[in-house]
Order: structure tokens, then sequence, then C-alpha cells
């Protein structure tokens, strides 16, 4: 069986969509589309624009959602999925994949995260950090010993992979704990804020009333969410863990290890560099075989 997993922010890149809006009329069909739902030119931020304009939160979520569903519906038929997964933002991906969304919907509820979410950036100075080489429990423990400040484990990426996020005090506070104890490597990362954590609250509840007006269709085939890591295909489920997910941390690790152990054959990414989620399954199962679409 085969799996298809869409990459989230930290995915895209200056130029990402130009050729396939050049060499496919669907693809340049779809992007004026999605120009036009927005209500600017994201193709001109996408295909000309410069590294900062790109990585700003409003612009980086919906141009890596456009470059993972259009790369799968140029695919046509050759795109027949067993189960979908996205870390993410690009869980919204994988439900237009399956058919949960449509394209027009599963864009502007991704707008309306994005701006909600670099709202709640912009409230508090926050930030996330990459954490190599010290177990799950340890960082965990570390986190929640923190009072003071708000800071959690937000991404289970991989085995030997954790990613933190919180308030940069907090941040600042359990790295110097954690280099204490050992890390390999811990790198703060150039995000906007403090995404899977409290401090996305109020983008949650804005994103909460958006998809409770946004129909869900019965999908084709299972997706994996983010918030429990379990298979899903009840629309109304899937809407009430898609909620869930701004706060809590996408437990990408239990996803890979839950598909694997329900028989996916095949790991194949799609949108973005290709390399982001072939890189987590790597450190999973290096027997599991990769490739991106």
């Amino acid at each position: 069986m085969k799996g298809y997993v869409f990459p989230g922010q930290a995915s895209q890149f200056v130029g990402m969509g130009k050729d396939m809006y050049e060499a496919s009329a669907l693809a340049k069909s779809l992007f004026d589309q999605a120009n036009d739902i927005l209500g600017y030119s994201i193709t001109a931020v996408m295909f000309e624009g410069s590294e900062e304009a790109l990585v700003q939160t409003k612009i980086t979520q919906p141009a890596v959602f456009l470059h993972s569903v259009i790369k799968a519906k140029m695919a046509g038929n050759d795109f027949q999925p067993d189960m979908v997964a996205g870390h993410s933002l690009g869980e919204f991906s994988a439900l237009v994949a399956n058919g949960t969304l449509t394209f027009e919907d599963g864009l502007r509820l991704v707008q309306q995260r994005a701006i909600a979410m670099q709202k709640a950036c912009e409230a508090v100075e926050s930030t996330m950090a990459a954490i190599v080489g010290v177990e799950d429990e340890v960082i965990e423990k570390v986190c929640a010993e923190i009072t003071e400040e708000i800071v959690v484990p937000a991404n289970y990426n991989c085995p030997g992979q954790l990613v933190i996020s919180g308030t940069v005090k907090g941040i600042e506070l359990a790295l110097a704990r954690l280099n204490e104890l050992g890390a390999k490597k811990s790198i703060v990362l150039a995000v906007g804020g403090a995404f899977h954590s409290p401090l996305m609250q109020p983008a949650q509840e804005e994103l909460e009333t958006a998809i409770a007006n946004t129909v869900f269709h019965q999908p084709i085939c299972p997706i994996y969410q983010n918030f429990n890591a379990m298979a899903e295909t009840d629309p109304e489920a899937i809407k009430r863990n898609l909620i869930a997910q701004l706060t809590a941390p996408v437990r990408w690790t239990q996803t890979m290890n839950n598909m694997i152990a329900d028989g996916i054959s095949e790991f194949i990414e799609v949108g973005g560099t290709g390399k982001v989620i072939q890189g987590f399954v790597k450190r999973v199962s290096r027997s599991m075989p990769t490739s991106s679409l």
C-alpha cells in the first residue's frame, strides 16, 4: 500500500511551482484560481519573490499548500493513495488529496489559518527550537519543570529529534537545561512564533469557526492526523482533530509508525523540496522505501 505524505512549513523554496505553472495547463488554471481566491498574486511571491517574503507565515502556508495539492492533481489517475498524512500545515494538503476538502475550501481554510497564526505570533514574542540527541521523555520533563514561562513539546519529528515551542525566554531556559543534559544539537528555528503551543489558542478559536462552517466530505482513504497519529475517515472526527492540532503537538513519529504497522509499503512525499519527510522516514525505518512525487 502506498502512503502519500505532505510537508508543512520549512519546505518552501524560492521559485516553487513556476515549472509546474509553465508546463501544465491544469496547474496554470489552479494557480490563477488561487490568486483570485486569496485576493492577491501569490504566484508572484512564489515564482519571483524573495526568501524573506516567502517565509512570512501568511505567505508560506498557502504557498506550500498550493505546491503540494497542485502537484498531486497533476498526477491525475496515477495518484491513488491508500492512506495519507500531512505534517502540521501539510494535513490540509492531505485532506484535499483524499477528497475530504475541495481545493477551494482547503485553500480558504489555509489562508484563514495562516492569518490567524500570524496575528498570534505577533501578539507574544515566541519561537521554536529543534533538539537532537535527547530522549523525548527527558525533553518532556524539562519543559514541564519550567513553570514561569511557556515551553512545550511541539513536533515529534523522528526518533532523536523533537521540536519545542514557547516564549523566547521559555525556549532559552529549556535549551540551557537540555544542553547541560547532553543534547547533541539544539537549534533555534527561523519561524514566526510558537506553533503547536498554548500561544496559538487565539488562532485556534478563529480557525474553529471557519472549520465548523466548511463542508468536510467522506474521504477516499484514511488520513493519519497529527493530533493523535491515528487513521480517521469520519468527517466530524477529522474536524475535531484538525481544530485541536493548532495547540497540540504534531505526533509525526507515531504517525509514521502507525502507517507502517497498518501495512504501508512506500512513503511518497508530495510537494516542497521533496526531502523533508523522507529524512524523517529514514530515521524511523531505514528499510522503508521513500520517494517524491
